[in-house]
């Protein structure tokens, strides 16, 4: 493919420097329809990349854009903050009949704001104030977003470093197979928390994510998860599960911690919670830990009626029988297969992969190799992005909707890549 450079001039002299996206995928795009985006130069690009996961059902999902459609011409309301709307009803019915009652689970809902860390910031609140304690403990190579408090919980130094302050009352402990399983599970947790002087004061919570997206796709396992959940009970802390990216579908089933058998007391949605790309965010909780005071955490944008048209559209088409889940393992099988092809041809004997469902990370010892990866798949007509402390993971997410061809000629191009970036620039 010959890709003409675009005109970028507006956006290098007039948006900030902070803008990172647009630096890897040097296009204007102007359309996008399923697994697809069109730039205005009229390329095509395969998406595997989802909005950083708030697209599993593609771009413009058809049902969803219909709702949609359907809700703005009857002139639907958009903006109701936590008011009772038509649309709001619609969408707490569909998720308590699709998604709470089969699976037994007993929360409440809460609109915290349109963002995930509007989210976690509503989580980590609720927590101290239940638990009368300030204290939260993460996991290394963490991400929980951008606000003080999401940061406070972040493991990404660079990240951190934005903040400008001191970021308190948040301490990390090693995720799973941080020590390549040198360690046993939570040895340095629970020492710390039984000594006396060792300046831990009481945790209110522990938050965690059970893949971690930006970490690298760094996959807990189900018998780590229980550990934990057992140790949040035992040490009367609260444990909450972070499911912005990896929720919703992402692993398998809807929410990312059904496989391991635990009920978090508190858990984050966001990203593919609307099915559309609209902001939203959820933060459920156990009904006991409902004592909030009527308007004691608002936010402007909680009540973004659209995002709640789509998000009832998308429980009510593709998790009411249970075959999303079941085409999203069986394209994981298959995703998991070609990575295994792919790292037994590699050059390099330090690459390795890890994932579950759609959400897979392949490992290069050199962060450089990962980037050029993600550029010459670019140029092959498709968005990879990096993940991981060094940016040394390339990460698949592609729409949970894709389709078995274009999940093979996804991973066709992750596979010329890779051998073109070992052998140097080749023509396309």
């Amino acid at each position: 493919m010959t890709i003409t450079p675009p005109a970028l001039s507006v956006f290098e002299t007039l948006e900030s420097e902070v803008r990172s996206y647009c630096r890897g995928w040097p296009a204007v795009f102007d359309r996008a329809q399923g697994s697809f985006l069109h730039d205005e130069d009229g390329h095509t690009y395969l998406d595997f990349f989802a909005g950083a996961g708030s697209l599993n059902y593609g771009h413009n999902n058809p049902v969803l854009k219909r709702a949609l459609l359907d809700y703005i011409e009857r002139d639907g309301i958009t903006h109701g903050l936590d008011m009772a709307t038509t649309a709001k009803r619609a969408f707490l019915e569909s998720f308590q009949n699709i998604v709470l009652r089969p699976r037994d689970l007993p929360y409440k809902v809460m609109f915290p704001g349109p963002t995930g860390t509007n989210a976690v910031e509503a989580a980590l609140k609720l927590a101290r104030k239940v638990k009368g304690r300030e204290s939260v403990v993460s996991f290394t190579n963490a991400f929980h977003g951008m606000s003080l408090g999401s940061l406070a919980v972040t493991g990404n130094a660079f990240k951190r470093a934005g903040a400008g302050i001191p970021l308190v009352h948040g301490t990390p402990m090693p995720f799973d197979n941080y020590f390549d399983g040198r360690v046993p599970d939570f040895l340095w947790f629970e020492k710390l928390l039984e000594d006396q002087g060792s300046g831990l004061n009481k945790p209110a919570a522990v938050i965690v994510e059970t893949v971690q997206g930006e970490g690298g796709i760094n996959v807990a396992r189900p018998e780590w998860l229980r550990a934990l959940k057992e140790l949040c009970e035992r040490r009367d802390m609260l444990l909450i599960v972070d499911d912005i990216q990896m929720g919703c579908g992402r692993t398998g089933g809807f929410f990312s911690f059904e496989e391991a058998g635990i009920v978090p007391d508190i858990v984050t949605l966001s990203k593919s919670i609307s099915g559309y790309g609209l902001p939203m965010s959820l933060c459920l909780f156990t009904p006991e830990l409902d004592i909030w005071g009527p308007g004691e955490h608002n936010g402007t944008f909680r009540g973004n009626n659209p995002a709640f048209v789509t998000a009832a559209a998308a429980l009510d088409t593709y998790w009411a029988d249970g075959e999303m889940e079941k085409q999203t393992l069986a394209r994981g099988e298959e995703t998991e297969r070609a990575l295994l092809g792919i790292t037994a041809e590699c050059d390099d004997p330090g690459v390795a992969f890890r994932g579950r469902g759609l959400v897979w990370g392949l490992e290069f010892p050199d962060p450089e190799r990962a980037s050029a990866v993600c550029r010459r798949a670019f140029e092959l007509g498709m968005l990879l992005e990096t993940s991981g402390p060094r940016g040394e993971v390339v990460k698949l997410l592609p729409p949970l909707t894709v389709s078995a061809g274009e999940l093979d000629q996804g991973l066709r191009i992750l596979a010329r890549a890779v051998r073109e970036t070992a052998r140097g620039p080749q023509d396309s």
